[in-house]
């Protein structure tokens, strides 16, 4: 434990001390990476910019954003450089347009098999309440779901799909309140006091995630899959939003064609980065039980899976790293 926590002061100070010795032989030069406000997101950027840092030598700069106004910043700036957790059936048509014009591109699968949303209640609630397994028993039975539909913050990708989805179920009429969450934070914590009081709840989540690790949820029947109706969903502006389920998702990462030519060790880094969903699913696990920082997540990940990263670096980067974390 002693060595994980000096190691992870390290990692948690890498943004303010010199690189080590190893990595100033690198050459790269300013990198700059989204950091989406979910918890996989946070250890994926972390472990992302460590490994620029002292295994390529690289500046990097963590951006703060989601999904939609990362796409923006795109579109309008050039910038960030890199992309990370993209889910495929949230980016919407600004994120083809900005493949199809080549100034950016899909890297890699950053979680592998991907990744599971949805609209969930509580398996007790459920285990009561057998026609709840569909929407339509929710909207018949408004008040043994408590009334409220959970909904994605703004600026996720997901509003905009759950937003869509509420205008084609018309699902206020049926009595059920639209709650707009503020933050990831509010979502998890509404879903975890529910849970912990044996309370209803009903709402939007996603997984990997350690909500959906901790707690047993069964996602509601929206009646399948329609992959023209959910394409559509994806647009704010929407004039005729029609029922669809979410699939399952692809999750990727998405670089600027410009940082191929400018770093190309680091869009190559970028294409092969890639986590299991369930090595994910038990590094959220880990983090919440032991009350752990990103940071501390991250090292705990390079400490413990060598075998799953060292195959991403190159074979320069691999040697810089091993050297630090031995």
């Amino acid at each position: 434990m002693r060595k994980l926590t000096l190691t992870a002061a390290a990692l948690a100070a890498s943004c303010l001390l010199p690189l080590s010795a190893q990595a100033q032989e690198a050459s790269c030069g300013e990198v700059s990476i989204t950091q989406m406000n979910w918890a996989s997101a946070e250890i994926v950027t972390t472990v992302a910019k460590f490994i620029m840092e002292q295994g390529y030598g690289c500046t990097v700069s963590a951006v703060p954003s989601d999904t939609v106004p990362a796409m923006a910043s795109v579109a309008e700036n050039g910038e960030p450089d890199i992309v990370t957790e993209l889910w495929q059936n949230s980016v919407g048509d600004v994120y083809e347009r900005l493949i199809a014009e080549k100034k950016l591109k899909q890297a890699g699968e950053v979680l592998v098999p991907g990744g599971v949303e949805g609209w969930w209640l509580p398996a007790y609630l459920v285990e009561k309440h057998p026609e709840l397994a569909t929407i339509e028993g929710v909207m018949a039975n408004p008040e043994l779901v408590g009334g409220r539909f959970n909904n994605c913050p703004e600026g996720w990708g997901c509003r905009v799909v759950s937003d869509n989805l509420i205008r084609a179920f018309d699902l206020e009429a049926s009595g059920i309140e639209v709650f707009n969450h503020g933050s990831g934070e509010t979502l998890a914590s509404s879903m975890a006091a529910a849970y912990a009081d044996n309370e209803p709840w009903f709402g939007y989540y996603w997984g990997p995630t350690v909500p959906l690790g901790k707690f047993d949820m069964v996602k509601v029947d929206l009646g399948g899959y329609n992959e023209a109706a959910h394409t559509a969903n994806q647009n704010k502006d929407n004039p005729d939003p029609k029922p669809s389920d979410f699939p399952t998702a692809k999750i990727f990462t998405a670089v600027l064609t410009e940082l191929e030519q400018r770093e190309p060790e680091i869009a190559d880094l970028m294409s092969k980065m890639s986590f299991k969903t369930d090595t994910m699913s038990a590094l959220l696990a880990w983090k919440d039980e032991n009350n752990a920082s990103a940071e501390e997540a991250a090292v705990y990940y390079l400490t413990n899976h060598q075998d799953e990263w060292g195959p991403w670096l190159s074979d320069a980067a691999r040697e810089r790293l091993a050297k630090l974390l031995q």
